[in-house]
């Protein structure tokens, strides 16, 4: 891959994974560990200029950049006072965004490739390295908690 297809790529894809990366790790390090993938993607860029899912490589990469990051730190320091949302528009998206963040691993990370890359099952088991059959029970499992979690934070809202 010369410099000119890595560009284009990069023009054409750095949004969309950075969304992807965000979504499957529920936090704002996606940019930052997508920007550090695509230095490894440059910096082998012949290899992965031929590999066959530039952005599998590329969200793989970040994801554990990210994992990575997160086993360095070992903390979380939590919000002291939780910020105030009107809109109800904000209202779902950051109702959404939080149960995504509190679905198991493996069950976020199937249903960001599913319903946001739209990716069939057979693609996310190449990615995630499972069976296609896992992946169905990942999705069905992160589906029904998401479920879950909705109707609770809806719960919580009305209360």
């Amino acid at each position: 891959m010369d410099a000119e297809a890595f560009d284009r790529y990069v023009t054409q894809r750095y949004a969309a994974l950075v969304g992807h990366v965000a979504a499957m790790c529920g936090n704002q390090e996606a940019a930052d560990a997508v920007q550090e993938a695509l230095t490894r993607a440059w910096s082998r860029r012949a290899m992965f200029g031929r590999h066959p899912n530039q952005d599998a490589w590329v969200r793989t990469v970040a994801r554990n950049l990210v994992i990575d990051g997160w086993r360095r730190r070992r903390r979380h320091v939590p919000l002291a006072v939780e910020p105030i949302y009107d809109d109800p528009d904000v209202v779902a998206r950051v109702a959404l965004r939080r149960a995504i963040a509190d679905l198991p691993a493996q069950q976020r990370n199937a249903l960001v490739l599913h319903y946001l890359v739209d990716l069939p099952v057979a693609d996310i088991a190449d990615e995630l390295g499972a069976t296609p059959g896992t992946v169905r029970v990942w999705l069905s499992r992160g589906r029904q908690r998401l479920g879950v979690l909705l109707e609770d934070d809806q719960e919580v809202h009305h209360a």
